[in-house]
């Protein structure tokens, strides 16, 4: 055997094998986090792809690899190039390599050992190291909880199982290994990215996914242009840079793919765009409006009415209409811009003449509230009308289709008026002293569409 060849077949490299672990997979330990007072107040973290030596902007943050999985391999190839960087962050959660559900056993078993080593040769530099949990289905649990000590502090994210664009919520998959892990782990804390479930229980440290993202950060680094040609979308990933774009998170343990829009069960208002075929179902919502949804032939929306102007008597009549439209990739319902009838609205006619309390829908209190800010950015997105109180005044929020601008008002106060670009925008509206992206879960809504 040549010395290259020796060198080459006893390297760390290629072995991995000097953190032994427990068991016959011997997966690498990951010493438990040494908490530190303040370690969890008004926490954020910040993507791997969006720490640079020289910010000094978020040293604060725990650097997360909720990512798709190209942008941090760099990690595991050559671990030793991004330690200096990493340390100057408040900590760092292990790697969280994918284990979807379509993928061979032994890659995610590969992808938990992956985790596991990265975290404790991070630990064995000096770092601070926050375990990432992920798990596939039922029969992942025998290894994907590996290398963690009980009573350590982990972490997961909640977001590739929640509702979101063109997915469909994956919860029941993530509380299978939610409450498996609770029961072998008893993890001290978990930092949950993302809206915590009602059901995960726990000693949880929030972190607000959006307050976390790419809009809140403060960047004092110039790019070169060939860097920002790196990382354009569809590029060649490069070694040597960080991504620079905004997060494009697409990831988790659960399906590596979306799925067609669904009502949600647990609110009533989206029931009224499925039904019998010339039926029309009257929605009651919380402030009085009523919208009537005639289903189409094929058992879908196929035009609404508004009997109101929601507030805004200069924008619509009472009442409008709105033609759904359903050619959305994930075939989701999207109102078409509202058609006003100055005049007086023609018969809105009833092809089926039999009346059932089926075709009423009563809107209970909560049920149209927003859980989340990304909630709120895609209801906008999809069309949505919105109305809403906060602090006892009441405002409405529109996006219109003839020109796809947004429009935030206080309610029959045309001077309030703001027009924005996008949702984010209009999250910055003023709701008297609140900023509306820093109450948009906490309102209360009375009337949405979508």
């Amino acid at each position: 055997m040549t010395e290259e060849n020796y060198n080459y077949r006893t390297s760390q490299s290629l072995l991995r094998n000097q953190f032994p672990g427990k068991g016959k997979l011997q997966i690498p330990i990951i010493p438990k986090f040494e908490e530190k007072p303040g370690d969890f107040d008004n926490l954020l973290l910040i993507g791997f792809d969006k720490t640079h030596l020289e910010d000094q902007n978020h040293l604060d943050r725990m650097v997360h690899f909720f990512l798709y999985d190209y942008r941090f391999e760099r990690v595991w190839k050559n671990p030793d190039n991004d330690i200096e960087k990493l340390s100057r962050y408040r900590a760092v959660l292990s790697p969280d390599f994918s284990m979807y559900l379509e993928m061979a056993p032994v890659m995610q078993l590969y992808n938990v050992f992956r985790n596991r080593w990265c975290g404790a040769y991070w630990a064995s530099k000096g770092l601070r190291v926050v375990p990432t949990v992920n798990w596939g289905d039922e029969s992942t649990f025998d290894f994907c909880f590996e290398g963690i000590e009980k009573g350590s502090v982990v972490a997961v994210s909640t977001y590739m199982a929640s509702e979101h664009d063109n997915r469909q919520a994956q919860k029941e998959w993530f509380m299978a290994g939610y409450n498996e892990m609770l029961r072998r782990i008893e993890p001290e804390k978990i930092i949950c990215y993302n809206t915590p479930f009602s059901e995960m229980q726990g000693d949880i440290v929030y972190v607000d996914y959006d307050l976390s993202s790419w809009r809140y950060m403060s960047y004092e680094r110039s790019f070169h242009k060939d860097d920002l040609d790196a990382f354009k979308i569809g590029s060649t990933p490069n070694g040597n840079y960080d991504t620079i774009e905004p997060y494009l998170i697409g990831k988790g343990g659960g399906s590596a793919y979306g799925g067609k829009w669904k009502p949600n069960p647990n609110k009533p208002q989206d029931q009224r765009y499925w039904g019998k075929p010339g039926e029309i179902k009257t929605t009651i919502m919380r402030n009085g409006e009523i919208f009537r949804t005639k289903i189409g032939s094929d058992g879908r929306a196929e035009i609404e009415r508004h009997e109101t102007d929601h507030s805004r008597g200069d924008k619509h009549t009472n009442p409008h209409d709105h033609k759904i439209n359903w050619n959305t990739p994930d075939e989701h319902p999207m109102p078409g811009p509202p058609i006003n009838y100055p005049g007086g609205a023609p018969e809105f006619k009833q092809y089926v003449r039999t009346f059932s309390m089926d075709n009423y829908i009563i809107v209970p209190d909560g049920s149209m509230n927003f859980e989340t800010i990304s909630e709120f950015k895609r209801s906008l997105n999809w069309g949505a009308e919105i109305e809403f109180v906060w602090n006892n005044v009441t405002y409405g929020v529109v996006r219109y289709g003839t020109n796809n601008k947004i429009t935030i008002y206080q309610a029959n106060r045309p001077e309030t008026e703001k027009v924005c670009d996008t949702a984010d925008d209009a999250l910055e509206y003023m709701l008297g002293d609140d900023r509306l992206r820093d109450v948009i879960t906490k309102v209360n809504v009375i009337s949405r569409t979508i």
